[in-house]
């Protein structure tokens, strides 16, 4: 039986703007589907508004093609450190993670940022296994975000 609480983390360079990077994801998250469609189906505001902490949103998101949703609260919006933290309160990550929460950092470095992914995470049993794929699944959003930044 495997340790029950974990923690995953991946941190890669940033190209494109930071601000705007955070921006994405802190007031304006349904618009990744428009820049990430294939990873991104949705994203839909349930109580509050875009861009305040407290509110609750829902992402429609494809795992190997298969179709998942989560309802999160957004717990932290930080605009002056440019972090972001989400808490998973239904959806497919409920089904073998007690708690589930994803916070997003964006620091400077030189010329570029610093994107830093992380996954704080309880599974319901020894059983299950990491959620690799959902950290996949972030840095390929984010290296569809900077393409996008890029080009415009």
């Amino acid at each position: 039986m495997g340790k029950l609480k974990g923690k995953l983390i991946a941190e890669f360079e940033l190209r494109s703007s930071g601000d705007l990077f955070h921006e994405m994801f802190s007031s304006k998250p349904h618009h990744v589907k428009h820049i990430s469609p294939h990873h991104i189906q949705g994203c839909d505001l349930h109580e509050g508004q875009f861009g305040t902490q407290g509110s609750v949103i829902s992402w429609n998101y494809a795992i190997d093609g298969k179709p998942c949703v989560a309802k999160e609260i957004v717990e932290v919006i930080d605009v002056e450190n440019k972090t972001i933290t989400f808490s998973v309160i239904e959806g497919d990550l409920t089904k073998e993670y007690k708690a589930f929460k994803l916070t997003i950092d964006i620091k400077p470095e030189g010329d570029t940022n610093l994107v830093k992914w992380t996954l704080d995470y309880e599974k319901l049993h020894g059983g299950i296994g990491e959620p690799i794929k959902i950290l996949e699944l972030a840095i390929n959003i984010t290296k569809d975000i900077e393409a996008h930044h890029l080009k415009a």
